[in-house]
């Protein structure tokens, strides 16, 4: 594993800038892995899921800390909007949850009453301890063959659009097979 400064580097150049959600998301993803006994996440690429649960600056960190990727399947996002995530081994089975605690913001403050919020809150959560920051929970996660990285399913077409559907992704519904969004689940609506 890198140390801090070096995946700090790493974030800033992928996110584009530093800010505390940088800090806090490779401090976060840093002590996820740990607490799994992964040393390289590179090579240990197909051992790691990780579920985020915002989608903010965090997660772009744990995703460059971690790399687990959406694109790899590795990278799960479920939209709770709490700075937490869920580190998965797959080889083991063991899976930890640390989410960040509300109170780590005064903690911040406090640390560093003299800064504006945001330069304090970078310092300060480079160098509060784990406790301070986070919450840890080990937690049992059921991951799915089809949620896997490198499943290979049947890819199913729409009843209703023709679209193709992987991942056992669609919806069975009045005996027809349907995408999510036929079967009434739209996050969009057709102009």
């Amino acid at each position: 594993m890198k140390t801090l400064n070096g995946y700090l580097e790493l974030a800033e150049k992928a996110h584009g800038h530093i800010c505390a959600g940088q800090v806090l998301g490779v401090r976060l993803a840093m002590l996820g892995l740990r607490e799994l006994g992964i040393d390289d996440p590179v090579a240990d690429r197909k051992r790691l899921m990780t579920y985020a649960e915002i989608d903010r600056c965090v997660t772009d960190a744990v995703a460059l800390v971690t790399n687990c990727r959406l694109g790899k399947r590795a990278l799960k996002f479920r939209d709770w909007g709490k700075v937490a995530a869920t580190f998965v081994d797959l080889k083991t089975g063991r899976a930890v949850r640390i989410a960040a605690k509300e109170s780590s913001k005064q903690a911040a403050r406090e640390m560093f009453p003299e800064l504006e919020k945001e330069a304090g809150q970078q310092k300060a959560y480079a160098q509060l301890p784990d406790e301070i920051l986070f919450e840890k929970q080990w937690v049992k996660v059921e991951v799915r063959p089809e949620d896997l990285p490198g499943f290979k399913g049947p890819r199913v077409v729409c009843a209703e659009c023709g679209e193709g559907v992987n991942f056992k992704r669609e919806v069975m519904k009045d005996g027809r097979t349907l995408c999510r969004s036929c079967a009434g689940e739209k996050y969009y609506q057709t102009l």
